[in-house]
Formats: C-alpha cells, structure tokens, sequence
C-alpha cells in the first residue's frame, strides 16, 4: 500500500454538530464538483460555492482538495460494510446464492456514481486515515467473508484463509474495474461470470473427490 501523504491529512475534525455539517456540506458539494467537472477542474473554489461556504470555511477543514478526496475515500469505504451476511441461508446446496449475494453486495455498494469511482481510483493520494480505514475494511471483510464460507457445508478448499484472500481480493478488483471502467461486460454479465468462477472454485477438493477413477 502507498505510504500515507500528510498533505492530504484533515485539518481538524468537528467537535460540535454545526461545524460537522459544515464539512458534510463540503463534502457533498465535492462529490458534486468532481462527477460533474472532473478533478482538474475541481477546484477548492467550485467546491467552497457549491458547499455555500467561503474558501476561508473551507480551508479551515481541509488543505486541499487532495484531502477533500481523500476523506470522501473514507466515506465510501466505511459505507461497504456487508450488513446482511448474517442473514443467509447456509444450508447444503446453496453455495451459489451464497456466493452470489457477496457479488452483488460488491457491484450495489459501488453503483452511485462510477464516475467519482474512476476519480477515487485515478486521483486519490493516501492520508493516514484513509490507510487505516482501507486496512481496518479489508480485514472486516475477510473475516466477515470466512466466517461465512467456514460454516457453509458445500466449501470444499485446501487452505480456506487464502481462499477467502483471494476472493475478497478478485470481487472488489473487478467490481471497482466495471463500475469505474464500463467497457463491453455488463453488469449482469459480470455478476454471473464471477458467482460461477467463485461458486466452482469453494466447492474445489469435494467437487474433484466425487470424480470417479476412470
């Protein structure tokens, strides 16, 4: 991972309600600017107008608009938690759906705007924070995903830590890549392609034991 960048570190952080949503505003306002005007064009001064605040306001929150990003990073990552994992039905024969529902748990946390997506991943320079939040999610979520596979009956890999590794990984690598970069795969396309990838590779040691010798 990049080493963290202390120009783009917040300059401080809301202690009171008014100024937090003063940087709620800015923030919003920010995601406005990029998607609409790209990063080149938006500026701290676009972002101040639209936010409705004055550069100074602005400046006393964040050095830059680097740091802005960076904190909207934050945001979009905290917002990925897989909350309904603990809801699915882990009984023998439903690996697919299993699979499938961590699929599209990636591709919806990441439908918004692929827009700011591509800036996100084109632009966006690494604050502490951001590379705290990125290394506390990735950690939720492998633990979360191998929870899950560990009690399914139909998984049937050698090394289950880094089989989950490796999946966690492949979904949100090709997720971001679709949602940022739409090229000829859709959407749906994508999602089946990967469940089917996902879903063979669990079942792995039990699907092969259950080939005859011939």
């Amino acid at each position: 991972m990049p080493s963290a960048n202390r120009r783009v570190e917040p300059r401080r952080k809301p202690r009171q309600v008014r100024a937090e949503l003063t940087r709620d505003r800015i923030l919003t306002a920010a995601a406005h600017v990029f998607s609409e005007h790209g990063y080149a064009a938006g500026t701290t001064n676009r972002i101040a107008e639209q936010a409705r605040v004055s550069i100074g306001s602005l400046y006393q929150y964040f050095p830059n608009k680097d740091a802005i990003l960076a904190e909207l990073m934050v945001r979009h990552i905290d917002r990925g938690a897989w909350t309904t994992a603990d809801q699915l039905d882990l009984s023998p024969g439903t690996l697919e759906p299993t699979v499938r529902a961590l699929v599209r748990d990636a591709i919806d946390n990441h439908r918004d705007d692929p827009q700011l997506l591509r800036i996100m991943i084109e632009e966006a320079q690494f604050s502490q924070e951001l590379q705290d939040t990125i290394t506390r999610h990735g950690a939720q979520r492998v633990a979360q995903v191998r929870d899950l596979f560990s009690r399914h009956p139909d998984v049937g890999v050698r090394d289950l830590d880094t089989a989950v590794e490796l999946i966690v990984f492949t979904v949100e690598l090709n997720t971001h890549r679709l949602m940022a970069f739409p090229q000829t795969v859709g959407v749906e396309a994508l999602e089946n392609e990967l469940v089917d990838m996902v879903t063979r590779y669990l079942r792995g040691d039990r699907q092969a034991d259950a080939v005859p010798n011939s």
